[in-house]
């Protein structure tokens, strides 16, 4: 029986057992994949406060250190599923164990979406990225790719092209769907190339380092070299199993304010699968630890 129970080993989800540990509370975080989530793809990082350069996963390994050296425990398993039962929620997970918590805070984070190309999963970090801001200095004076043509596309290429060589943006409809502002910002760059109608079919590489993108357009067969492709095609909450104990809003993310209370009494929601205008490490920190006093103030 742990008086808190953490669904997700991102900085949240660590952040939150520092605090609930911190607390005098018994803390126990289970995590499916990688302890540190998607920071640990990030080769290096400049946005977190207190450092002024660090990997993410040297970042990650200082949070679950912190974390375990606080005395939280910590499990290594895929969640499947949460139930209340009386004042006791019950976790289960795919590998057959159940654990009892006082209260739970789900902080299970969201998935960039891929393009399921062959080679893309070894190029994540290394050629292919999600975040501008995190790793967009990586290719100061380079070519770059931005796949992607909403407002979350145009938020990285903005970011990017003032420091790239020059930027192509490569876009699967028949227009760019960000708002005008957002474009017009981008389009008086003299370094930006567009394309729409376009399907990217294969990333090019040479002795496993990426140097260009294969797409069509209009069905002509193109490339388009670059030492940098980052990805904006949307991400993906994973929260059905959790609906039933908190509300999810129109696009799958926990329907919560800042406090990260939800729905049910003793559960609360933390980092980037809550509905939020802004998913960085900095505010997913600050998430786990409004969830971790509010449980802890939950269970006093």
């Amino acid at each position: 029986m742990f008086d808190i129970i953490i669904v997700g080993g991102g900085p949240a989800g660590l952040t939150a057992a520092v605090y609930g540990r911190r607390n005098g509370r018994s803390v126990l975080v289970i995590e499916k994949s990688v302890f540190g989530g998607q920071i640990v793809n990030t080769p290096k990082v400049e946005n977190i406060p207190g450092f002024a350069e660090i990997s993410g996963d040297e970042f990650a390994e200082k949070l679950l250190d912190q974390a375990m050296g606080q005395g939280a425990e910590v499990a290594f398993e895929n969640v499947t599923g949460a139930e209340k039962r009386g004042d006791i929620f019950e976790v289960t997970t795919e590998e057959g164990s159940t654990y009892e918590g006082r209260s739970l805070i789900l902080a299970t984070g969201t998935t960039h979406r891929v393009l399921g190309l062959p080679g893309e999963k070894d190029l994540i970090g290394n050629g292919v990225h999600f975040c501008a801001v995190c790793d967009g200095d990586l290719y100061r004076g380079k070519n770059v790719v931005v796949i992607g043509g909403g407002n979350s596309a145009f938020v990285e290429a903005n970011t990017l092209v003032n420091t790239a060589a020059k930027l192509v943006m490569l876009q699967d409809l028949p227009n760019f769907t960000a708002d005008a502002k957002s474009q017009e910002t981008l389009f008086s760059h003299h370094n930006v190339e567009t394309h729409v109608n376009t399907k990217v079919t294969g990333y090019i590489t040479e002795n496993g380092k990426l140097t260009g993108v294969a797409y069509t357009e209009g069905g002509e067969e193109k490339t388009v070299p670059c030492e940098g492709v980052f990805l904006a095609v949307g991400l993906i909450p994973e929260n059905e199993a959790f609906a039933h104990l908190a509300a999810l809003n129109s696009w799958g993310y926990f329907d919560t304010d800042e406090s990260g209370k939800v729905m049910t009494p003793g559960v609360f929601a933390a980092g980037d699968c809550r509905s939020k205008s802004l998913r960085q490490v900095a505010t997913a920190c600050s998430d786990g630890a409004n969830a971790a006093i509010n449980a802890c103030n939950f269970l006093s």
